[in-house]
């Protein structure tokens, strides 16, 4: 606005001094007229004509000098004396000025002084002139093209349109310092409106810090606080679900610890308090504090493994391993166990596969893969494994014809401690734990794992794990 005002009213001056010019141009000729009409250029005088030229100098605030084609000063404002009709010895006065030889040359000029403007104007008559004028020789006919007989200096004050530019400068001064203020306030309260949002996500962080999960952020605006807030949202679920699963990991660790060992100590009350039990009676109770006791030395082992791959940093011995043969070592480990509920393991391998992998992750992980197919299959049902390659992964997939997995809880299987079947599981001596396992292992080897199931119809979990390690 300052530059923008500065422009406006530079170009504001310039155009008040050229019309001031120009109406002073055009004065002044009509002057020239009546000074060559009334005959002053040529000696006679006419108080007519000072008077007027009086009046326009105190008009303008200036001064007024006519000069004859003889440089001679007929009239000056300023109080100089005149060269005289008939005393040419005496009031002879001259201007022999560069603007009086340009104008006498017919080269009016105009210039701009301070606060003043001055003006040299030629003085002209027509080409043929009366015998008064020539007999007097006070008008040159250069060959009959030349009519200039003297010359007028106007000097005019420009006061006035100074003062205006002035007076518009401090308006528009005060006005530049209203708009600043006023734009100074609108963005102070602006700011405070589109910073009031940024400040409820604050403070619903802060909440979140302190453990509340209950508030939401529900803010209309513009769609970047709007994207903000939802992405939020999104975030305070997400830490809810993870505090509400680490609640839960830690309550069924401790009830999964303290299962067993519950167990132990009824069959251990129960033989204490039969004084003379037969042999056949502890031996049986034995049996039974072994189960839970194995039992709860698989949960502890399945917890051990599971932070061994819960640790961002945890070490994979990295070797270079033959899939097909690893994938025949373990179905080796499991046919027995297949065997006694006559459940077929039909392995296919469709080309060889070398790979760089954690032996022990990788055979956990495709372990506990074969093993839930068994446990959670039919009688006289298969379990098929398949092995394939391209040029970046291997694909292991484990294919049952057991009882499935209802799609609703399909997301929930790789959680900690989960169980579709919680009864079944407690019978097959499952913890919930080995496709929390399964899953870490494959993401250590920067891998992927899916499910595909349908109830009572069997489940295929597919296996994707890049030929070569990426650290």
């Amino acid at each position: 606005m300052s530059i923008f005002s500065n422009i406006i009213c530079n170009r504001y001056e310039q155009k008040a001094i050229d019309v001031r010019v120009s109406n002073l141009q055009r004065r002044i000729t009509q002057l020239g007229d009546k000074i060559v009409t009334s005959n002053f250029i040529f000696d006679e005088d006419n108080q007519t004509i000072r008077t007027e030229l009086q009046l326009m100098a105190e008009q303008y605030d200036g001064r007024l000098v006519i000069v004859n084609s003889n440089y001679k000063v007929r009239s000056d404002t300023y109080k100089i004396e005149p060269a005289k009709s008939g005393s040419p010895e005496t009031g002879n006065v001259y201007n022999i000025s560069e603007e009086v030889i340009s104008a006498l040359a017919g080269t009016p000029s105009s210039n701009v002084v301070g606060d003043m403007v001055q003006l040299a104007y030629p003085i002209q008559t027509a080409a043929s002139t009366d015998s008064t004028a020539a007999n007097k020789n006070t008008m040159k006919d250069n060959q009959g093209k030349s009519n200039i007989v003297g010359a007028i200096l106007l000097t005019a004050s420009i006061r006035d349109v100074e003062s205006t530019v002035n007076a518009m400068e401090e308006k528009t001064f005060l006005i530049i310092m209203l708009v600043i203020l006023l734009v100074c306030l609108f963005s102070a309260w602006y700011s405070n409106v589109l910073v009031k949002p940024f400040k409820r996500v604050s403070q619903s962080i802060d909440h979140i810090s302190e453990g509340s999960f209950e508030e939401r952020i529900t803010i209309d605006g513009y769609t970047e606080v709007i994207n903000m807030a939802e992405s939020v949202n999104k975030m305070i679920n997400r830490v809810e679900q993870l505090e509400s699963s680490r609640q839960e990991f830690v309550s069924n660790v401790s009830h999964e610890l303290k299962t067993p060992i519950t167990s132990i100590k009824v069959l251990a009350d129960s033989l204490l308090a039969q004084e003379g039990a037969p042999a056949e009676l502890y031996r049986e109770f034995m049996s039974d504090i072994t189960e839970e006791i194995e039992r709860e030395n698989k949960i502890i082992n399945d917890l051990l493994s599971l932070v061994k791959l819960d640790k961002t940093s945890g070490e994979m011995n990295i070797t270079s391993v033959n899939i097909n043969e690893l994938l025949e070592l373990i179905l080796k480990r499991l046919r027995p166990i297949a065997s006694t509920r006559n459940i077929e393991l039909i392995f296919e391998s469709f080309r060889p596969v070398i790979a760089e992998v954690d032996e022990v992750k990788l055979t956990l992980a495709i372990s506990n893969l074969i093993e839930n197919a068994i446990k959670y299959n039919f009688d006289d049902g298969w379990v098929r494994i398949s092995l394939n390659a391209d040029h970046k992964f291997f694909y292991v997939k484990v294919s049952d014809s057991g009882v499935g997995i209802p799609e609703d809880v399909q997301d929930h299987i790789f959680e900690r401690f989960y169980r579709v079947d919680k009864a079944r599981s407690r019978e097959t001596g499952g913890t919930g734990l080995g496709l929390s396992i399964t899953r870490n292992a494959i993401l250590m080897h920067r891998g992927a794992i899916k499910v595909y199931s349908k109830e009572k119809e069997g489940t295929t979990f597919t296996v994707r794990v890049p030929l070569n390690y990426i650290a």
